[in-house]
């Protein structure tokens, strides 16, 4: 595994995207990886504040008892989708959360298995990844 340095600090050009020519989990990559992770938890955090909204506002709709039986249980039907949704989000907060933790200890891009590379096209296509694809592949058929 690489030396760990900080990653954070780099600043890299627009559009850059980690390639196979450079060092694997070079701060490069890291830092690739740590600024794609934090937009995503920016955004989930976002979204999750408006979707926590949304399900204050129907279930205040609901209490207050406008509208009829049809409304009411569309109200309802809305608030549990917002809690799914909700629940959706953390589910994925926490992988994210998770995947952060392992770029600040060294051992992203690398196997909770078996300590082997994931592979940078597997990073790129799947940034939560933390298996590699055989790895994944037997836990699914156990599974």
């Amino acid at each position: 595994m690489p030396a760990k340095q900080d990653y954070k600090k780099i600043e890299l050009p627009p559009k850059y995207t980690p390639k196979k020519s450079e060092p694997y989990m070079c701060p490069q990559h890291l830092a690739y990886f740590y600024h794609l992770l934090s937009a995503q938890k920016e955004e989930l955090l976002h979204d999750s504040a408006e979707t926590l909204n949304a399900v204050r506002m129907a279930d205040k709709t609901d209490a207050a008892g406008v509208g009829d039986e049809s409304d009411n249980a569309a109200f309802e039907q809305e608030i549990t989708m917002n809690l799914r949704m909700s629940e959706r989000d953390n589910n994925l907060l926490k992988k994210i959360n998770s995947a952060l933790e392992r770029i600040e200890n060294g051992t992203y891009g690398y196997s909770v298995v078996s300590g082997e590379e994931i592979g940078l096209a597997r990073m790129m296509a799947r940034p939560l990844a933390t298996m590699t694809v055989d790895e994944q592949e037997e836990y699914e058929k156990r599974k």
